[in-house]
């Protein structure tokens, strides 16, 4: 695999709760973004514990992951997160209320697993497409899945940013699971909303196919998302699938 990652204050924002990472293990890659919020940096405490706590678990794991516990594994992974930074939460009164954001994606060969818990989303590009496979649990989100606000209404909407699922504001948290495969020359793009927010699907996908490397792809990104006001931070976490033979596909 090749991989890039990117993470930007923003224009307006005085500092950063976004986190992004990405590791290999085992033949087994990891990459997450989380998205933070609360007051007083909390949220970028709850994104940082996120990715961190992740990451610990998934370097103690992958020797002994396959494909047929990766799911489960995936679960009770963020269900001990959730439940790590409600405490802490609890015990810390500077960071009552914050919480987070998570998608996460773990990959080996052609397989690749997810997981997601609000609004922070995993796309897949391959040559002539791309698509969003994780749902956002917002309200906005849901609203649009029953059918009662249009994509662009949820765009304007007031209540936008509320969020049906985070980790860390609640004892239970629910998150999406799934797996998709992907081939050579393919891409993972994972994102927060400050992305995704600023650029159209289609105008994503003309950068990453366009720019001759991942790096460039993922700086253009971010500039882009600026250039359209970056009014929240912005994090972009790029994975390609890479031959065997050593050449950047």
């Amino acid at each position: 695999m090749i991989y890039s990652i990117h993470s930007d204050t923003g224009k307006v924002r005085s500092h950063n709760e976004d986190s992004v990472l990405f590791h290999e293990r085992s033949g087994w890659f990891l990459t997450v973004v989380a998205d933070g919020m609360g007051g007083h940096q909390a949220g970028d405490v709850a994104s940082r514990m996120a990715c961190n706590r992740m990451l610990d678990q998934f370097k103690s794991a992958a020797d002994a992951l396959d494909t047929e516990t990766i799911e489960e594994w995936l679960r009770k992974t963020v269900d001990r997160i959730n439940s790590d930074l409600f405490t802490y939460q609890q015990e810390h009164l500077d960071c009552r209320g914050m919480g987070t954001t998570l998608t996460a994606a773990v990959g080996r060969g052609e397989d690749v697993y997810y997981i997601n818990v609000g609004d922070s989303r995993l796309y897949l590009l391959t040559g002539n497409a791309v698509t969003q496979i994780t749902k956002d649990q917002s309200l906005v989100g849901e609203l649009v899945r029953q059918g009662e606000l249009t994509e662009a209404e949820a765009e304007v909407h007031p209540r936008r940013n509320v969020l049906l699922q985070a980790l860390g504001t609640e004892m239970d948290v629910s998150g999406e699971i799934g797996s998709i495969r992907w081939r050579p020359e393919d891409t993972l793009l994972l994102c927060t909303d400050g992305l995704t927010n600023k650029l159209a699907d289609s105008l994503i996908m003309e950068i990453v196919h366009n720019e001759t490397s991942l790096e460039d792809a993922g700086e253009r990104l971010i500039a882009s998302a600026n250039d359209k006001g970056g009014e929240d931070n912005i994090t972009a976490a790029l994975v390609r699938f890479h031959n065997q033979d050593g050449g950047a596909l």
